[in-house]
């Protein structure tokens, strides 16, 4: 089986898959999300792993591929002797080199982050092209894939925490509030104050960022969504109705195989 695991630099996403064969496609037997390991050693991401196989009932030799996307650099040696010492597989990380099947027609391809790369992948494999992937983790990313299938580019903003954590630090006077979308337009509170601003100035960059994109790309160009925050927020969007909170785990899997065709054509 196919074990993804998508780092970032708050939450980790693992998906274990059974890889699609003739006929049958490729279905994903568990999920988990957890905090991104910091300062776990690799012996204790090790114990991290087996547990929550143990949990779902699953034994950790099942797993005979791993695939990896990573915007945690310093993590990345760490991952690679967990996968080697308790998976006893090489994993594949998506980095420059790597088959992916979607030309960067950026100025510098090798800066474009693995996450958006795997999930423009995955973008264009369900819904063709041209699609914007919206993905609403610690930053938010705006990634655009051309009909050809071609990663054109984007934009970066800040994520929604991030947003406020900024004004909670920053405002003496204001404490922190649940994140949801709020009952009312004109709050009559502070914490309904800060909820309308938070949640609604964030959809309103949201849209505002994909309706000047569509405009340039097409009526026709799709939006897909995904990250944490995703499902909350397509309620209210415009533009953004679809939402895939599998989308980068589903996008490495394409990725893993392909660069099995590739081998096996070796």
């Amino acid at each position: 089986m196919l074990l993804a695991l998508d780092v970032g630099n708050s939450n980790t996403v693992i998906g274990l898959f059974n890889p699609a064969s003739e006929g049958t496609p490729a279905t994903m037997v568990a999920d988990w999300r957890i905090t991104t390991p910091y300062e776990q050693t690799p012996d204790e991401l090790g114990v991290l792993f087996r547990t929550l196989f143990s949990m779902r009932g699953l034994d950790a030799n099942i797993v005979t591929g791993v695939a990896v996307s990573s915007v945690v650099p310093p993590l990345d040696a760490g991952l690679r002797k967990l996968c080697e010492s308790y998976f006893k597989v090489k994993p594949l990380f998506i980095e420059p080199g790597v088959k992916t099947g979607l030309p960067v027609l950026t100025d510098n391809p090798s800066e474009v982050g693995a996450d958006r790369v795997v999930n423009c992948v995955a973008a264009f494999d369900q819904l063709g092209g041209p699609t914007i992937v919206v993905d609403m983790g610690t930053a938010t990313t705006f990634d655009v894939v051309s009909r050809k299938g071609e990663f054109l580019g984007g934009a970066i903003a800040p994520g929604l925490g991030i947003s406020a954590d900024a004004l909670f630090s920053r405002a003496a006077r204001l404490t922190r509030v649940e994140i949801k979308k709020p009952a009312k337009i004109i709050g009559t509170s502070t914490t309904d104050n800060i909820q309308i601003g938070l949640y609604y100035g964030y959809i309103g960059l949201i849209d505002g960022i994909l309706e000047r994109m569509i405009a340039e790309l097409g009526p026709e160009t799709k939006v897909i969504g995904t990250g944490g925050l995703a499902k909350l927020i397509s309620t209210d969007c415009k533009h953004l109705h679809r939402v895939d909170d599998m989308l980068t785990l589903n996008g490495l899997r394409l990725i893993w195989e392909r660069n099995q065709d590739r081998h096996r054509r070796r």
